[in-house]
């Protein structure tokens, strides 16, 4: 069987898990400050760091990533919810790559659900995210299906590719695929 486009090599995943790893934990706080106590999503963080460190393995990183899946389930803001999601979806980028934007997704939710006051607020992360991104993490990131083409994970038809996220995921693409600002 072949591999799906969205998975990428094991360097690139660990790469991409760095930069994924920074977007959830900016967004993180809106977790904690509803659970201070739950470690769940900061736990799937410092993994997801370790993974990209080449500290763990990926075929035990694959069967841990779903641990304390259910912290966005035990809080009651939706900013809390979508930061514990993109913690989850950062510590998956062992299992397959595309889950880096779905990290940068939920963190961009999270960021314009906690500040709804501010319409920009959204747009101000999604540049935060593609300028903190090393030019090794962009090109990577740049071999991924588009959003919703391609039926082999977490990037095809779903969760990711519809509504407010499947926009974010279509904007942060827009953005990988321009030039990097620091090689032009």
């Amino acid at each position: 069987m072949p591999k799906s486009p969205q998975a990428l090599s094991e360097s690139d995943r660990r790469l991409v898990a760095a930069w994924g790893a920074d977007c959830a934990e900016r967004v993180l706080w809106m977790f904690e400050v509803e659970r201070p106590a739950d470690g769940r999503p900061r736990a799937a963080i410092a993994r997801t760091r370790a993974y990209s460190r080449g500290e763990l393995d990926t075929a035990v990183e694959i069967l841990q990533r779903f641990v304390g899946g259910g912290a966005a389930r035990d809080v009651k803001s939706p900013a809390a919810a979508a930061a514990a999601r993109s913690a989850g979806q950062a510590s998956a980028i062992c299992h397959m790559g595309a889950h880096a934007l779905g990290a940068a997704a939920y963190a961009v939710k999270a960021t314009s659900l906690a500040f709804s006051e501010r319409p920009e607020a959204a747009n101000d992360e999604i540049r935060w995210q593609l300028g903190h991104m090393t030019a090794e993490v962009r090109t990577a990131l740049r071999t991924l299906p588009p959003v919703g083409e391609d039926r082999s994970g977490p990037l095809g038809p779903g969760l990711l590719a519809s509504g407010q996220l499947g926009t974010i995921i279509r904007d942060l693409q827009d953005g990988i695929a321009l030039p990097d600002p620091e090689l032009d």
